[in-house]
């Protein structure tokens, strides 16, 4: 009896030993968990910019004088020959023999300048035509099978690219010739002719719509002074600046998805010419930054984005890199150790630091070609907490005071370590 005895007392031990221990034993730290998963990846560069119309054409002074109100106001239609303001020359117009050298050299500089614009026409109608053959034998060797699919399409961005080009060409020729009239204009009214006009007028060298009248009522001008601004809104294109970090990756043809731009599609671009010199800016924090800006044309018909106007602001985001399967995981999940990237993988209820090759990163996403799989459970935002081997349940969504918040720690170094892959 007394043995019997002997072992209840040491089975009752036991079960209170083994009850205290499980009441004495840590919680599971409560953490937020994501899935690594296999599909496709899209890596952007997104930054805020602006529209403005393709080309404008400033309309000045063509000599010193008294300018009448204008004839026109901002936002009305001009065709080739509108009447845009009429100037009185001061009187005597005579000229000095040194201000009609300055004016007989700059009518010289407009003449070699028409010359120059006639060439580049010349120059832009034979890349023009060459494309468009390149075009149509891509289109005949795809249908035949011959040529793949890309460059087909590759083939007519080229074509496309050339049309752009020639139509800027004959713009700009035909803005030399006004400018070349303009200087016939300021030689002859200030004596260059025994029949000085009385009054001179200006005329619009291009059809379009008037965007800024920059001298709205009469009043003295100088020549050469800045009137009015012409151009086309039909004919807009967008103007982004981004890090020149950024820029090396982008390149002319790159996919564009212009966003915030307050209508309620999403409009599509595509890289046209990223210019070959930066500035350098001051950002918002005081920081010096280099920035270039990069030009976006319109590839969403006009009718989607007819309530755009000149100057805009509109956010874009610049398509870098895409891969189709691959094994992403959740940027959040991934933190420094030493120079390599490590994440926890929730394993029977117990983090387990695993090492990871990361390949590329949008912020949101991350390829890895090494130490995850998909399907793994991986811990977002790993605190201070967690650690290898610890144990860990998921944190209630229902509320938010049910779990642990994210470490700010780990977060920020999470965003600032993946920047620069």
């Amino acid at each position: 009896m007394p043995r019997v005895r002997r072992w209840v007392g040491g089975a009752v031990l036991i079960v209170v030993l083994v009850g205290l221990a499980l009441l004495l034993r840590p919680a599971p730290v409560r953490v937020e968990m994501g899935k690594v998963e296999r599909g496709r990846f899209v890596q952007v560069v997104e930054e805020d910019g602006r529209t403005r119309v393709r080309e404008r054409y400033a309309v000045n002074a063509t000599l010193t004088g008294f300018l009448e109100r204008s004839r026109v106001a901002e936002g009305d239609t001009v065709d080739v020959g509108t009447l845009l303001a009429t100037i009185r020359p001061l009187a005597p117009p005579l000229l000095d023999a040194r201000m009609r050298q300055e004016l007989e050299a700059r009518m010289g500089a407009a003449e070699a300048a028409r010359s120059s614009a006639e060439a580049v026409v010349a120059t832009a109608e034979s890349a023009w035509r060459f494309a468009r053959a390149e075009a149509e034998r891509a289109r005949t060797l795809e249908q035949q099978g011959a040529m793949a699919r890309r460059d087909r399409e590759n083939a007519e961005l080229a074509l496309q690219t050339a049309t752009r080009s020639l139509e800027a060409a004959r713009a700009d020729a035909h803005r030399a010739v006004h400018e070349l009239q303009q200087a016939r204009a300021a030689l002859l009214g200030g004596g260059g002719t025994r029949e000085p006009r009385e009054r001179w007028e200006l005329l619009s060298p291009v059809r379009g719509r008037v965007l800024k009248v920059l001298h709205q009522s009469e009043g003295f001008v100088p020549a050469g002074e800045p009137l009015f601004e012409l151009g086309d809104p039909g004919r807009l294109e967008v103007v982004v600046d981004v890090l020149t970090a950024d820029a090396v990756r982008i390149h002319p043809g790159n996919e564009v998805e212009l966003v915030q731009w307050g209508g309620e599609k999403v409009l599509q671009g595509r890289v046209r010419l990223e210019e070959p010199s930066a500035v350098t800016k001051v950002s918002a924090l005081g920081v010096e930054e280099q920035r270039v800006d990069v030009l976006i044309e319109l590839t969403s018909p006009p009718e989607e984005w007819r309530e755009l106007g000149d100057g805009y602001r509109v956010e874009a985001r610049i398509l870098v890199h895409q891969a189709e399967d691959v094994v992403k995981v959740p940027a959040s999940a991934l933190f420094r150790e030493g120079e390599s990237w490590a994440a926890f993988v929730a394993m029977d209820g117990r983090a387990r630091k695993q090492a990871v090759q990361v390949a590329a990163s949008n912020g949101l996403e991350a390829v890895v070609h090494s130490g995850l799989a998909p399907g793994d459970t991986v811990i977002l935002y790993p605190g201070d907490r967690v650690h290898d081997g610890v144990r860990v349940a998921v944190r209630s969504t229902s509320s938010p005071s049910a779990g642990q918040a994210p470490s700010p720690a780990g977060r920020g170094e999470r965003e600032g370590g993946l920047e620069g892959q």
